[in-house]
């Protein structure tokens, strides 16, 4: 059982790291285990190994390191999308051969269907999209999907680098070095930034993975445990459980120790008769299934929550801010919402081919063209230093908001979030635009 255990051990320390790695920045995990082993792997032990090679190379080593490093999280490249392509067909090149002829023809014609889906969705995310780069020709046309809720995003903001005014619930890359509509995140294994026209690419890329993997994890087991209960008299002596003196066999520990015995026996049975090309795919599969799953389980609460990973950072830090006692709430004026709005403004907005109407005076800059958004934020948040109600309001914000309409806020469930239209629209949002 020496070997199944090295390998099981082997590998859920792999996906464990991969996982802390990847996703342990996200603000879901940001005071968790989770996120404090982030900062463990990213900050904390690479700064102790820093200040150690400081003193012996005088920084030569973990200068490289870090260079490496910063290419490898924070450059334009394709190793990662290579790795994890390179992944899934050293997997299904071993796997498949192994258990073919074992396969009934339904099996078949779902692995026909299933593997190709992860390449397939990953160009997909990978491919530029002119509706998720911003650019001067669709500058226009991006302005009018989203409204500013001067709570994460305010009008009158231009961009430093692409020198044109920013579209609510946008950002500046500097890894692709474009504004991205709908900035969700960089995601360095589609080598590409996810925002409104491949975000659902992505989702679709989450799920084809999570149940190609988990479906390869079932074959494995139908195909092989047949052949492992065959073996069962030559190994019988591995199922029996021998409590350590003294232990309770009441307790928890207990219970753990005998079902991980169990789980020992039985992953040594299906590596004798399946060996690593069947059965060592297999577990993996069986180990790593979840890691997709999970990052999907993630996105779609983000979905349901109307907002984007990078919109989930902005709100951590307005709750972070809240729980010090420092952000007030107050109402906009109602001659700066939508319906008190003149409708020459819409005819002011550049059309979708370039052309702009030169009936009607262009807006002012730090003025909100009318949108498609079927909703527009009531509040606007400021924080204070001192804990106390705002006496002067910041200039972005004073037009817009009402004197003396500020109230102290501990929680976000006092403040609406306007890009939350509920689960199912921002469903239909997402995947239809």
């Amino acid at each position: 059982m020496t070997l199944a255990r090295n390998i099981i051990v082997f590998t859920v320390t792999v996906s464990l790291v991969t996982f802390v790695a990847f996703f342990g920045r996200l603000p879901a995990f940001r005071n968790t285990p989770i996120g404090f082993l982030h900062r463990l792997l990213i900050v904390y032990i690479p700064s102790a190994l820093r200040n150690l090679d400081l003193k012996l190379t005088n920084g030569r080593i973990t200068n490289g390191g870090f260079r490496l490093g910063h290419y490898l999280m924070h450059d334009k490249h394709p190793l990662v999308v290579i790795f994890f392509l390179g992944l899934v067909t050293a997997c299904a090149s071993l796997f498949l051969p192994a258990l073919w002829h074992l396969l009934r023809p339904h099996h078949k014609l779902l692995v026909f269907l299933l593997l190709p889906q992860p390449y397939i969705f990953l160009y997909l995310s990978a491919k530029k999209n002119t509706q998720t780069y911003i650019n001067t020709l669709n500058h226009a046309e991006q302005m009018r999907y989203y409204p500013y809720d001067r709570v994460l995003y305010y009008p009158g903001h231009t961009c430093s680098t692409c020198k044109f005014l920013k579209p609510a619930r946008s950002k500046h890359c500097s890894i692709c070095k474009t504004c991205v509509s709908r900035m969700d995140h960089h995601c360095i294994w589609v080598n590409n930034c996810l925002g409104r026209g491949n975000y659902k690419w992505f989702l679709a890329l989450l799920l084809s993975t999570a149940i190609l993997i988990a479906y390869g994890a079932y074959l494995a087991y139908l195909t092989l445990t047949p052949l492992a209960e065959r073996q069962y008299n030559k190994y019988e002596r591995w199922y029996i459980y021998v409590p350590k003196p003294g232990s309770n066999s009441s307790s928890w520990f207990t219970y753990f120790d005998k079902k991980g015995h169990y789980f020992l026996a039985f992953t040594s049975i299906y590596l004798d008769v399946g060996g690593i090309q069947a059965s060592g795919v297999g577990l993996l599969a069986l180990l790593t299934w979840p890691l997709p799953l999970g990052l999907l389980a993630y996105h779609v609460y983000l979905i349901w929550a109307g907002m984007t990973t990078n919109e989930s950072g902005k709100w951590a830090d307005w709750s972070d801010d809240m729980a010090d006692g420092v952000v007030f709430l107050g109402q906009r004026k109602e001659d700066t919402m939508r319906e008190n709005r003149s409708d020459t403004h819409m005819h002011a907005i550049p059309l979708r081919s370039g052309r702009s109407s030169s009936s009607s005076p262009i807006p002012p800059e730090d003025e909100e063209p009318l949108t498609t958004w079927p909703l527009e934020s009531r509040h606007v948040l400021v924080r204070t230093r001192t804990g106390q109600a705002p006496k002067t309001l910041p200039s972005h914000i004073k037009h817009v908001a009402k004197e003396g309409s500020f109230e102290q806020v501990w929680s976000l469930a006092a403040v609406e979030n306007v890009y939350d239209l509920g689960f199912w629209d921002n469903l239909q949002e997402v995947l239809f635009n």
